[in-house]
């Protein structure tokens, strides 16, 4: 007689998907062997004669039979998923981001998870939390707040944590994947002066957010060699880094007296750009004739503008790849050696800019040369 769990494995498919799966048992039952045996099957089948080992998969075929990956990872620790915790997957540079982590992980057979912070410490602590009880292999994070605590204590609870998109302020405490955006503020506003402009804005916001502190420190440096006062900088402040956000800058841009106007903006990043872009046009603005524009990240939909964006570009893709590489490294080596031969790295890309029509140039990629 067939125990419960076989009988179900027979089932029909338009029966209830509520009924408990077969499980290894039932298979061993069903094929007439031990569970030894099908265990064997499942992971050391050069122990199994082809025989045995063709009934037990016959068995697991006709039962429906799938192993608890899950499971099984959790009891040797060594989980086969890791995790990316983003800030805003509305955001293309995540996207791609992202797709770098993958394709690495999928190279090392893991899989990687995305959960969506959505800017918010709270929900970015939830996430964590989540994934130290599903005992994820690894995460990697572009955090809200990298003193977060729960955080910090991630890698004392067994996980290892890689930093992407934003350095690590102890470089003995993490691994870290980002690009300098000082060096990218620098560079696009270099950019505008070079072009003629002495008044430039600055969109962006809010400056907890290190990328955007760090993008405005770069557009300091450039007015400061340039030997502007810092007031020539207009800070646009804005409560997020979205299409919305960038039109109310434009907004606020118009409306304010010729005098203190400025006549180019540095976005933070190409979807403030794009908002800005959308609101001067729709204002009857011309660009870059009297307003020129520069984004940030070069995503996709720069190039793509009605007035194609110069744009800040980050190796996106490359990013996303190495701190993977980095993460499955240190995760190895704790599972080896229990973390004592890992030693954490900072990879820091450098910028470059793409100049397109927004701000007069012809399309050119432009790198500053090493500072002695």
């Amino acid at each position: 007689m067939l125990s419960a769990g076989v009988e179900r494995g027979r089932a029909g498919r338009g029966e209830s998907q509520a009924m408990t799966p077969p499980g290894i048992k039932d298979v061993a039952l069903h094929a007439g062997v031990s569970v030894g045996t099908v265990s064997n099957v499942l992971n050391r089948p050069d122990l199994v004669s082809d025989r045995t080992r063709q009934r037990v998969l016959a068995s697991i075929s006709t039962l429906g039979f799938v192993r608890n990956e899950s499971a099984r990872h959790l009891r040797n620790g060594s989980s086969r998923t890791l995790a990316y915790v983003l800030l805003d997957p509305r955001n293309p540079f995540f996207a791609d981001v992202a797709r770098g982590a993958e394709e690495a992980a999928r190279e090392a057979g893991m899989a990687l998870f995305l959960c969506n912070s959505e800017e918010d410490p709270a929900r970015e602590t939830e996430y964590l939390d989540i994934l130290l009880e599903q005992r994820v292999r690894g995460v990697l994070i572009t955090p809200v707040d990298g003193h977060a605590e729960r955080l910090r204590s991630m890698p004392e609870l067994g996980v290892p944590v890689v930093l992407l998109d934003r350095m690590a302020g102890d470089p003995t405490e993490w691994c870290s994947v980002s690009v300098d955006d000082v060096e990218g503020g620098d560079l696009a506003v270099t950019h505008l002066l070079e072009t003629g402009h002495t008044r430039i804005g600055f969109a962006g916001g809010p400056h907890s957010i290190t990328q955007v502190a760090d993008r405005h420190q770069g557009a300091l440096l450039a007015l400061e060699r340039a030997e502007l006062p810092p007031d020539r900088l207009v800070v646009l402040d804005t409560n997020a880094l979205t299409v919305a956000e960038g039109r109310r800058v434009g907004q606020r841009v118009v409306g304010l007296p010729a005098r203190r106007r400025p006549t180019a903006v540095f976005c933070a990043n190409d979807l403030l750009a794009i908002g800005f872009l959308q609101q001067m046009i729709q204002q009857g603005v011309d660009v870059p004739g009297d307003m020129a524009i520069v984004g940030y990240d070069d995503i996709e939909f720069a190039a793509a503008a009605a007035v194609p964006l110069s744009s800040v570009s980050q190796p996106r893709y490359e990013l996303g790849r190495r701190a993977c590489e980095l993460l499955l490294a240190e995760a190895d080596a704790r599972t080896v050696h229990g973390g004592s031969a890992h030693r954490h790295e900072q990879v820091q890309f450098t910028p470059e800019l793409v100049v397109r029509a927004s701000s007069r140039r012809p399309v050119a990629r432009v790198r500053r040369a090493a500072r002695a």
